[in-house]
């Protein structure tokens, strides 16, 4: 029986990380990964290929659209969707080749197969051709992440009624893409698809995308997108979904109660993920799951079982990438006996539509329900230099900091680049810098982070240079 200190079950962004800091801090680790290439949902068929064909897109609109503006005159382009996902799937297979260096490179043991726990303190590993073999390990770490959801009614056959798996391997462009769901995922597939000429129609039962992000980028990104050709029908609860050949109809209705019907040539489900633990036996070892399936943990991420620790999206929170990265590196310290920490709040989360959408800290929603009082600077990104040099008008940054303290404590911004610049933002938090703080920094000129400067200048009472 092979024996390790730490065996992590699953290799998405919080395990394989969670295992190479196990090994680096002198651990004996092991990895159990049931799928053929490592990297999980993010790197095979979520975050990395959903880039990839997101920056395709992009570039095809822009020399669709953009070029002549800037002098460059092309014929006609046409989109050719099997090099874009054969470009995609050459980019998912250098990422995780990249993984398995990696594990290699910090002598970490892989494990092919379906982990399954036989105890706390073993587990199984069944592989494809129907043998296996029972790992010993002092700790065990569960890091299986999460799979689509879908509603009770809707059949999901992977051809025409799909899931964003199906989404990034279409023979076909669209006529007609219906997207239920008006969340992260549902929005950037949805704008892949209409930049390569797609119609494109979002459900949302809220009465508002991106629901769970500051009200003002919501509607700044409703209003992005209707103006890029996207269709929105909000407050709006699917009832059916039937296909009839190469036809696929949602049946739906609005806030009003009443019945209202689109067709398309493919529906895209897309409400969200739960956590998955399909085929794990977490009852041998007797670790307890809330009511929604997850994992529960304390806040050491320790199960009810002292020796096992659960990460990512099979827990609680936001099913985020990174966030499952930061719990994987949190446990692996603990286990080496140090004393990490992470601040939920700062947590960053981003939309790669284009214009790209991201926010850390708490809404204005929020802030207002729990009674704090706040001051709110806001600057526009059409009011940069670098903003028209690029011809990224659109969007804003919006500062939210405590009225008495100047302490910032939100920052949601759209407009080019906001992925990247956000991390300023949560450095900035980290170190609990106040508006006033962020105003006085010196920011090149010209940027499009410039925006942050001038949204802080706003929120601490003092007019905004170039508004």
């Amino acid at each position: 029986m092979s024996q390790f200190d730490v065996t992590v079950i699953g290799s998405g962004p919080g395990g394989y990380v969670a295992a190479i800091r196990c090994a680096q801090l002198g651990l004996k680790t092991a990895i159990i990964e049931k799928y053929p290439t490592m990297g999980g949902t993010c790197l095979n068929v979520g975050c990395i290929p959903s880039k990839a064909l997101l920056d395709s897109s992009e570039h095809f609109e822009n020399a669709k659209h953009n070029f002549a503006n800037h002098g460059i005159l092309i014929d006609e382009p046409k989109a050719d969707l099997a090099r874009m996902i054969a470009r995609k799937n050459e980019v998912v297979d250098q990422t995780t080749k990249g993984i398995t260096f990696l594990m290699d490179k910090n002598k970490i043991t892989v494990f092919e197969g379906v982990g399954s726990f036989e105890s706390s303190t073993q587990v199984k590993v069944t592989k494809n051709d129907g043998s296996s073999e029972i790992i010993d390990s002092k700790y065990i770490i569960i890091a299986t992440g999460s799979k689509p959801s879908s509603l009770p009614f809707i059949t999901l056959d992977k051809e025409r009624v799909i899931t964003s798996t199906e989404a990034l391997e279409l023979k076909e462009i669209p006529k007609h893409l219906v997207v239920i769901g008006g969340g992260v995922i549902g929005l950037e597939l949805g704008s892949v698809y209409k930049r390569l000429g797609s119609e494109v129609t979002v459900v949302e039962f809220m009465d508002k995308i991106i629901p769970t992000m500051d009200g003002a980028l919501s509607k700044e990104l409703n209003k992005v997108l209707r103006k890029q050709g996207m269709k929105f029908m909000l407050s709006t609860a699917v009832q059916a979904v039937e296909r009839n050949g190469d036809t696929v109809k949602v049946t739906a209705k609005d806030k009003k109660g009443e019945e209202v019907v689109v067709e398309g040539d493919y529906v895209l489900v897309s409400v969200g993920r739960k956590p998955y633990t399909d085929g794990l036996a977490i009852e041998k070892a007797g670790v307890d799951l809330d009511e929604r399936g997850r994992v529960k943990t304390n806040e050491h991420l320790q199960t009810n079982v002292s020796n096992i620790y659960a990460i990512g999206d099979v827990v609680a929170g936001a099913m985020l990438a990174h966030k499952a990265s930061e719990e994987g590196v949190l446990v692996a310290e603990q286990l080496a006996g140090q004393k990490p920490h992470i601040n939920y709040n700062l947590i960053p989360g981003v939309v790669y539509t284009w214009p790209e959408v991201a926010a850390v800290g708490k809404t204005e929603e929020q802030l207002k329900a729990e009674g704090v009082a706040i001051k709110v600077g806001n600057f526009p990104m059409r009011a940069l230099g670098r903003s028209r040099a690029s011809g990224d008008l659109d969007g804003f940054v919006k500062i939210i900091a405590d009225e008495k303290t100047d302490e910032v404590l939100g920052v949601h911004m759209i407009g080019a680049r906001a992925a990247d610049m956000i991390a300023a933002a949560v450095t900035a938090m980290e170190f609990r810098a106040s508006a006033e703080d962020i105003a006085r920094m010196s920011h090149a000129h010209p940027t499009f982070a410039e925006a942050i400067k001038e949204a802080a200048l706003d929120a601490t009472g003092k007019i905004a240079i170039h508004m």
